[in-house]
């Protein structure tokens, strides 16, 4: 019924009919992915251990390989309020995503200390189908996007990276903690501790209250 409504509701702009057609791919998606059992074989509330056999704490716990094939210990961000996002070079949110991921690096990345870690990930509609050097030229030189960008990942399944799997076992999601699109956004504070949640209908710029919240800690 919900979806039904969504479709008949009469538009009286082309900003509500953006919104309402980015709910029901939403929807969609979302359904789509409570059939598909694989996206939902590894639950959230399982988290990997980390290399030391320990539960994981934060997100200082984790590395992960970034674009260039580097190996990246978390604990390089201890102390920084973070965004971690899973991002896409074909998506229709790509073009203002990263517009305003990188207005939100410009104005608080060097005076409040934020640091985005973008992570590329091809498990939403093909969107993100190229090599990470391709990935790498698409980010740093057509968006002109300076924040972290890693190496691409899987964020739901068996092969969901660590980090992820911690992600959604501490911030779950709406019907189920599984990643549903391209560009989900955690926010992190300063201990390391993912503190919230967004999906893609929510743009970067929205979060800036929200951010200015945690850089006060």
């Amino acid at each position: 019924m919900f979806l039904l409504r969504l479709l008949t509701r009469p538009a009286s702009s082309a900003s509500n009919r953006t919104a309402a057609f980015g709910l029901f791919g939403t929807a969609m998606v979302a359904i789509n992915l409570l059939s598909t059992s694989s996206v939902l074989a590894c639950p959230s509330s399982q988290s990997k251990k980390t290399a030391s056999g320990n539960e994981p704490s934060s997100v200082y716990d984790f590395s992960a390989v970034d674009i260039d094939g580097n190996k990246v210990d978390f604990e390089r961000y201890r102390g920084h309020v973070l965004i971690i996002v899973n991002v896409a070079s074909k998506c229709g949110y790509t073009a203002g995503h990263y517009k305003e991921l990188n207005e939100l690096y410009e104005e608080y990345g060097e005076t409040e200390g934020l640091r985005i870690l973008a992570f590329p990930c091809n498990q939403f509609g093909n969107q993100e189908p190229g090599t990470n050097e391709e990935i790498k030229h698409f980010a740093r030189v057509e968006k002109g996007a300076k924040f972290d960008l890693f190496a691409k990942i899987y964020v739901n399944g068996d092969e969901a990276h660590p980090l992820w799997q911690f992600l959604k076992q501490r911030q779950g999601g709406t019907l189920f903690d599984a990643i549903k699109w391209n560009f989900t956004k955690f926010i992190v504070d300063k201990n390391g501790q993912p503190v919230e949640r967004h999906g893609p209908q929510t743009s970067p710029l929205q979060l800036r209250d929200n951010l200015k919240k945690y850089f006060a800690q």
